[in-house]
């Protein structure tokens, strides 16, 4: 049947070439693909933290920010220039798209008693018309100020922010984000103009958000180009023709297309993960060119067939290992689906879908380009062939040492499994090499945390903030919170309410506390909210009915188990000291992204499982043998761990990218396994050789091959480690490292274990 298929490619070869070409010109109508920047994408829509958040969101205002960072050179931020500069960038922030809200140590609402009334004023206005004295009263005010101090001034007073709060409709979200970092930095250069003594940094959600594009940007215009030359390298160098590394790029570059235009064409907008599908794609659909044609030259070349007859053999000999290495590898990164982490779900699609029409275009597009195209006949001793039948002889020589070392080896790096943990640093998901990295680092280091933890406290009726009982559970809260040293600032209503009562007693210092009466508690309220400035409203920590507030914590840049570990001793305190009505859950990205690690994991593990099931049970009938298929599981699942046993005795700590490696490396490592054992088995059934003969016959059929896809593969996600996101740089290193392993595996302890375990006729 493959033979009758096998002429008929050949038969239609110039129809075959102009259908591919007319169906993957139809995909590029997906194009261009859109980029999702909302760092939600990275969770589902059922995920419980992310429906905490979105619900504490939808009662107070929303905490998407930016965090422009002024730093004066002289170190002195309460000086005319730089406060007359941090007061008009405060003004002409509120033109930012979609802000409704700027807060600043300018116009913070300073409040004090005139006689027998409350004053509210900014607390800097016209700052170059300030006298040293009126400087040194700010100055003492905003440092003296529990909502400014560590917020938006550093203790020091040599660092202040401006955070502006935006509201993104979320119609156009791919425009929306860079629309805001746009006019963002054109103000910061503007600034960075006309006030040269002040450096200006750029942080906050949005600044983030705009981060994940640029990454895929970044490694798109630097990864992409290194990863196509080094294809072409490689191809040359073990194909040494023309006409079969043109044919090859073809195939990688149609497979490429045609599964990102498919993507676009079904909605999938990508996503930092997402984004390395081109990458993945190219690096895996070389594989299955290279089997063909290392057998097409070997037909011609060894063995003298006419090209047409070549191309027939080699479709008959690969077809069945290229479909199974393609579907198994699908498997793998369909397995994706698995966790919870919808970019990545994407990366599995979209790769998937590369994979398989790579499959159809190796047995189809290419064996027609070759059918038309020139190849030399010329018969050519190969080295690279003569090592591999070195190498075979060397394994059937030293099988029983091989097998018992590399066994000691495997048992040893898996050993170290369980020393990885579960960690990850959302923050440093980005390196260096991003301002917005650069620019938090600083911030963390010289003003004011980047991670946050919001609690809504209910006090269970309307109007019941007011409630003296109340404020003084929500100050013994806050007062808790200060005292932990992962804590730089707290953001409570409390605050408020002490300087309200201080001011309605003549500014009096010991009246600095909480209102002992609710009706005056909830009149010094009224009367302050009566007197704040559009878009300054306290509809940032209260609702709408005064029934809840929130509780606004900054921390320090935190681990995943650090922010954890924090919230559990936050809830434990609530549970001790009888407030079980306000333990709540804390709810904020860093929250997110602290829990979406572990709930990954566990998810993408039974995933793994599952596919690993499925491919061994496709093995099984494949290769006709429930003996073999079993064999086949220890090369399919002896690489991964070796890979994280590895990772466990160097670094130790497993983030969001290494969660999915275990999914997307089962289906790439059973490759070389399965074109290993199907040559291996060729030689058992129809040549009647003995297991030592048929190892040998293996290595010389295929070793050269797997040596080269495999060197391609390892090459291209060594590339992928070189991304400047770590997610994506992470699951490079550590799928390279698998790959690897998988090679050694299957070169020098599979086929002991073969010789091993397979002394009766097959």
């Amino acid at each position: 049947m493959i033979e009758r298929y096998s002429q008929w490619v050949i038969r239609w070869r110039y129809f075959i070439i102009l259908a591919t070409l007319v169906l993957v010109g139809l995909t590029t109508l997906g194009f261009p693909l859109k980029f999702d920047t909302d760092y939600r994408v990275f969770f589902s829509e059922e995920n419980p933290q992310l429906v905490a958040f979105e619900d504490l969101q939808s009662t107070y205002t929303k905490n998407d920010n930016v965090l422009i960072v002024l730093a004066p050179k002289n170190g002195r931020v309460f000086t005319q220039e730089t406060l007359e500069v941090v007061e008009n960038l405060t003004h002409e922030a509120w033109q930012i798209p979609y802000s409704i809200r700027v807060d600043s140590i300018t116009n913070f609402q300073h409040t004090y008693a005139h006689g027998d009334d409350l004053t509210v004023e900014d607390l800097v206005s016209n700052a170059k018309t300030l006298s040293e004295a009126d400087m040194v009263r700010a100055k003492k005010v905003a440092l003296s100020e529990p909502m400014l101090i560590n917020k938006l001034i550093s203790p020091k007073a040599h660092v202040t922010a401006i955070n502006v709060t935006v509201q993104l409709p979320s119609i156009h979200p791919e425009a929306e984000v860079p629309e805001i970092v746009e006019f963002v930095r054109e103000l910061a250069d503007k600034v960075r103009a006309n006030s040269p003594h002040l450096d200006v940094y750029l942080t906050g959600v949005v600044m983030m958000n705009n981060s994940f594009p640029e990454a895929a940007q970044s490694d798109m215009r630097t990864l992409f180009p290194a990863l196509f030359l080094m294809i072409i390298v490689i191809l040359w160098l073990l194909l040494r023709g023309l006409s079969g590394v043109f044919s090859t790029i073809l195939v990688v570059i149609f497979s490429t297309i045609s599964a990102l235009g498919l993507a676009g064409l079904i909605g999938i907008a990508l996503t930092g993960p997402s984004s390395t599908a081109p990458i993945m794609i190219l690096t895996l659909a070389v594989a299955d060119s290279v089997h063909f044609l290392v057998t097409l030259r070997h037909e011609m070349w060894e063995n003298g067939r006419e090209k047409h007859q070549a191309i027939v053999e080699s479709l008959r000999v690969n077809f069945q290992p290229i479909f199974l290495t393609s579907l198994t590898t699908a498997i793998g990164f369909l397995s994706m689906n698995f966790g919870e982490v919808p970019p990545f779900h994407d990366l599995g699609n979209i790769v998937a879908t590369g994979v398989m029409i790579a499959f159809v275009l190796s047995v189809s597009l290419l064996p027609a380009l070759m059918a038309i195209l020139p190849v030399r006949k010329k018969q050519q001793s190969s080295k690279n062939t003569h090592l591999m039948d070195r190498l075979g002889d060397f394994v059937v020589a030293r099988q029983r040492l091989l097998m018992w070392g590399m066994a000691g080896v495997i048992l040893f790096l898996i050993a170290f499994v369980p020393r990885n943990e579960l960690n990850d640093v959302f923050v440093e998901y980005f390196d260096d090499s991003f301002a917005f990295r650069r620019a938090t680092d600083f911030t963390t280091e010289n003003l004011t945390g980047t991670y946050d933890i919001h609690y809504s406290l209910g006090a269970g009726e309307s109007q019941g903030i007011s409630d003296p009982l109340f404020l003084q559970k929500v100050a013994a809260f806050t007062d808790w919170y200060r005292e932990q040293p992962e804590v730089t600032h707290v953001n409570t209503i409390t605050d408020t309410f002490k300087r309200l009562n201080k001011n309605m007693h003549g500014d009096d210092p010991t009246y600095y506390r909480l209102p002992e009466q609710r009706d005056l508690a909830a009149q010094y309220l009224l009367l302050y909210e009566m007197s704040l400035p559009y878009g300054l409203d306290l509809n940032n920590q209260i609702n709408i009915d005064k029934s809840a507030t929130r509780i606004a914590i900054t921390l320090k840049t935190l681990s995943t188990n650090e922010l954890l570990a924090l919230e559990e001793r936050v809830q434990q305190w609530l549970k001790e000291n009888g407030l079980p009505a306000m333990q709540v859950p804390g709810a904020s990205t860093s929250i997110m992204f602290a829990n979406i690690g572990s709930r990954n994991i566990r998810s993408m593990l039974l995933g793994a499982a599952l596919a690993l099931i499925l491919i061994s049970l496709i093995l099984i009938f494949a290769l006709r043998s429930l003996k073999f298929g079993l064999i086949s599981l220890i090369p399919n699942l002896v690489p991964t761990l070796m890979a994280f046993g590895l990772w466990g005795l160097l670094v130790g700590q497993v983030g969001l990218g290494l969660s999915v490696v275990a999914g997307l490396t089962i289906g790439i490592v059973v490759d070389d396994t399965i074109h290993y054992l199907s040559k291996y088995l060729r030689a058992r059934r129809e040549k009647a050789l003995d297991p030592e003969d048929a190892v040998r016959y293996a290595f010389h059929s295929v070793g050269l091959a797997l040596w080269v896809t495999s060197l391609a593969l390892v090459a291209g996600f060594a590339i992928l480690s070189q991304s400047h996101f770590y997610l994506n740089s992470s699951m490079g290193i550590m799928t390279a490292v698998t790959i690897a392993f998988a090679l050694m595996t299957d070169f020098l302890f599979l086929p002991p274990l073969l010789m091993k375990l397979d002394k009766k006729t097959t």
